[in-house]
């Protein structure tokens, strides 16, 4: 018979009525390692993402133009003269690009065709009112002629700023 202290040992059962020696913990480093792992990347690369969209949201593409006169007259080319949807929100400033609202403001000058005989547009050069810094208030009187010598006129007045050249933000 085997002595007491090879009970529970490998290879001697226990006698009947004693519990089980304790086990020694199984060892997961691999598993704890590859979760911290997979944690640190996926706050990474959300950081990373995040960080992108927040800087890359309001990023102007192409040049603007050189002062805000220059600005207000190509939009209004753009919108009443070319009737560019495209052309025209390329001209606007980050915060204020809505391409379905200026989509929307062509698809109304194309429409003014339809409903009026020959409708031409034209605006005086554009004043500005008042600039600081790199924003800038500009009037411009726009004109609607139609083929049969009906007129309206209105008053408008851009909010323009400065990033990458000038661009208009506001039309009001």
């Amino acid at each position: 018979m085997p002595g007491a202290a090879e009970f529970g040992q490998p290879g001697y059962p226990l006698p009947p009525g004693y519990p089980l020696p304790p086990q020694p913990p199984k060892k997961r480093r691999g598993l704890l390692i590859a979760s911290i792992v997979l944690a640190v990347a996926v706050v990474l690369c959300g950081g990373g993402g995040l960080a992108a969209f927040l800087v890359l949201r309001n990023a102007e593409t192409g040049q603007g133009a050189p002062n805000p006169a220059t600005a207000v007259d190509s939009f209004l080319k753009a919108v009443y003269t070319d009737k560019d949807a495209d052309k025209a929100a390329a001209l606007v400033c980050a915060q204020a690009n809505d391409k379905a609202a200026v989509a929307d403001k062509v698809d109304e000058v194309k429409k003014l065709s339809q409903t009026y005989k020959t409708p031409r547009f034209k605006w005086n050069p554009p004043k500005v009112d008042e600039q600081a810094g790199e924003r800038a208030i500009v009037s411009v009187q726009l004109t609607m002629t139609t083929g049969d010598e009906k007129t309206a006129e209105q008053q408008l007045k851009f909010t323009v700023i400065q990033k990458t050249g000038w661009r208009v933000c506001e039309v009001g």
